[in-house]
């Protein structure tokens, strides 16, 4: 199997985990609704969406009509840390719980989390997505579509962590 195609099955094993994500956090969602969750921050989340899906197509693409070779001692050492950020940022999934979510939803009266990796940093699951945004294309030489990734999400990031600390911050006071 060529490397172009197993970088291939690593996007869609990526794209998969993406889409238990979303599965969970419709369901959180759903929990937090019920119990008067609120939620802030709609208008920057298509933007979110598209980024996202645009970093998967991006490797695909630059991968395949690029022409990209694997670099061994890059895309092992990009792999170590795509599979470390995968198990990061299910720490943080499983530490926050109910909490979780894709979408900005505050429950008022719940406490901040401040357990797991939140003991370390207020938004370890954003620092994840940072490294994966950078590592993931270049376990196969895309430096394009890293590049574009990383200069979209810290532009998605400045209004999201914003929008994020404002909800948290409505809530507590």
């Amino acid at each position: 199997m060529s490397s172009e195609a197993l970088f291939t099955v690593l996007i869609l094993l990526v794209g998969l985990e993406r889409v238990a994500e979303l599965v969970v956090s419709q369901r959180n969602a759903a929990w937090a609704f019920a119990r008067g969750g609120v939620e802030t921050g709609r208008g920057h989340y298509p933007v979110m969406v598209l980024i996202h899906t645009g970093l998967l197509v991006g490797c695909l693409v630059e991968a395949w009509l690029a022409d990209r070779e694997f670099l061994p001692a890059l895309g092992w050492t990009m792999l170590a840390l795509v599979v470390l950020s995968q198990v990061v940022r299910w720490w943080c999934i499983g530490t926050l719980g109910h909490q979780w979510n894709t979408r900005v939803i505050v429950v008022p009266g719940l406490p901040l989390v401040s357990s797991g990796p939140y003991r370390f940093l207020p938004h370890p699951n954003y620092l994840v997505v940072v490294l994966e945004g950078l590592a993931l294309p270049l376990v196969h030489s895309a430096w394009v579509a890293a590049a574009v990734f990383t200069v979209a999400n810290a532009a998605l990031l400045r209004v999201r962590i914003r929008a994020e600390e404002r909800a948290l911050h409505a809530v507590a006071a």
